[in-house]
């Protein structure tokens, strides 16, 4: 049996169950120059250590507000305990019993982020990954446990968290790899590696001219689900796994830990809708849609994918029945947005494809009853009715009655199958009744648009419709960080 080189195992970094850890190991191997961990060797991770220990001396010395003062700001919300940032670091004396000089501050700080000496390791496995673990830490050197109840407090009588050189080095490297506000930061995981790499490498450039150059991190209340948003953006390959959003601040006053996560089906999605450009058309609209006068369509449209994916159908679809009475709707527009909504019932909601193909039929068979109608008004009423199970099914019935008898209808059979109406009408926990008649109206401006109905009644205009959708949809909003800056475009 062949024993590891210790020198060498503490120079081997390695992949953990920990998010934080992970998002910190691709930060190494960026700070190194290398694309990937695969590329990432032993004698890599020394030159990694002297970017982080570089910036971190020199920023020791300077107040958090300096140009080149970045660790300086950062290392109070992620190692408060830190030498560089303790109250008392220029107080008492250096070693020769002399007042302490800046130079013994940064000797501090190197002296932190240096390896322990071996003849003080313990005789422990590290947490993470299980290699020999070079000390035990806590507060100081390591952001946040798995649980915020925690706290990342060793109690009484335990020496802290026992880890290994090379995955405390992730934590050291970890302020590189996350998107700083000023306040809480934002790390963007995966269990996707590529995806993970790619973003963390983007944030790591970005992050190093900040610690050179300086420059001011947006305020706290930046919307933070609009990082996942631009990551996904710009990742040219298939997601494997989901995207978890971590806002966390490790400092003595104001801990914090918050957890969002997107599903895979969600975040692909999401990702191709974004990028690729047959469907850039409907995901602007779909922006647009997500609009209010408080906050931009980018951030709702990210805020809906967190915390309430459905409400993005019934949103897309008041904006496409809004835009359709508007004076010259944009038909190419309408139905690029029906494609996505459609798409993302069957690609994120697993939607039941006889289901989906089934509202469809019927949302064509509907347009073609309103198609000869040259006003507004019947299809305003058919969306006014949707929110209406007895005005609903009385408007259906009654329309179903009227072909009854006329030597020419626009199809055979009824205006609606029984199987949809089932889907409409069935008050059933597991029928999303309200998710299928905002499907069946997407369906219905789809087919109009396809038809190229336009309203004749050129006196009305959609202005009082489409306040009329965002004063119904305010409810839908999460007001909590009203005050977020909008979205940089």
């Amino acid at each position: 049996m062949t024993i590891p080189d210790p020198a060498v195992e503490q120079s081997r970094l390695v992949l953990t169950p920990h998010p934080l850890q992970r998002v910190g190991a691709f930060a190494l191997v960026a700070l190194a120059g290398r694309e990937c961990l695969g590329e990432f060797s032993a004698e890599d991770l020394l030159p990694a250590m002297d970017v982080v220990r570089a910036d971190a001396v020199r920023a020791s010395v300077r107040e958090s507000k300096a140009a080149d003062g970045f660790w300086q700001k950062v290392s109070l919300s992620y190692f408060p305990n830190a030498p560089m940032n303790h109250p008392g670091r220029r107080k008492g004396k250096g070693p020769s019993g002399e007042p302490k000089t800046d130079g013994d501050v940064e000797e501090g700080v190197r002296s932190w982020l240096r390896i322990p000496a071996s003849d003080s390791w313990p005789d422990a496995g590290c947490a993470l990954c299980g290699r020999a673990a070079v000390g035990f830490f806590g507060k100081r050197d390591m952001a946040l446990a798995e649980s915020e109840a925690y706290r990342n407090t060793a109690p009484r009588g335990h020496d802290g968290t026992a880890l290994c050189w090379p995955c405390l080095c992730g934590f050291y490297a970890l302020p590189y790899g996350c998107q700083l506000t000023g306040g809480p930061s934002i790390a963007l995981h995966s269990w996707d590696d590529g995806f993970l790499a790619a973003s963390v490498r983007r944030r790591v450039e970005r992050n190093l001219k900040i610690a050179l150059n300086g420059s001011a991190p947006k305020p706290s209340g930046w919307t933070r689900e609009v990082v996942a948003l631009r990551a996904l953006r710009n990742y040219g390959e298939r997601l494997t796994d989901g995207v978890e959003l971590l806002v966390f601040n490790n400092n003595n006053r104001g801990q914090l830990l918050e957890r969002h996560g997107l599903d895979q089906p969600l975040a692909e999605w999401l990702r191709k809708t974004c990028r690729f450009g047959g469907l850039r058309v409907g995901f602007t609209a779909l922006v647009r849609a997500h609009a209010t006068v408080n906050t931009s369509g980018v951030v709702s449209l990210a805020r809906n994918a967190f915390r309430n994916p459905e409400r993005i159908v019934g949103r897309g679809t008041g904006f496409m029945a809004s835009s359709l009475l508007a004076s010259e709707p944009e038909h190419a527009e309408l139905t690029a947005v029906a494609e996505l909504i459609f798409s993302f019932a069957h690609e994120v909601l697993l939607m039941n494809e006889k289901d989906r193909s089934e509202i469809r039929e019927t949302a064509k068979r509907i347009a073609a009853v309103l198609h000869p109608e040259a006003s507004r008004g019947p299809l305003k009423a058919f969306r006014k009715h949707l929110s209406n199970s007895r005005q609903l099914r009385s408007w259906l019935l009654s329309r179903d009655v009227a072909l009854v008898g006329r030597e020419e209808t626009p199809f055979e059979g009824p205006l609606v199958s029984e199987h949809v109406m089932v889907l409409l009408f069935d008050p059933s926990q597991d029928n999303p009744w309200w998710f299928h008649r905002d499907l069946l109206l997407a369906g219905v401006v789809e087919e109009l648009a396809r038809l190229k109905w336009t309203a004749k009644d050129e006196s009305e205009t959609a202005e009082a419709e489409i306040a009329k959708l965002r004063e119904d949809d305010k409810k839908w909003i999460n007001r909590e960080n009203d005050d977020d800056e909008e979205d940089e475009r």
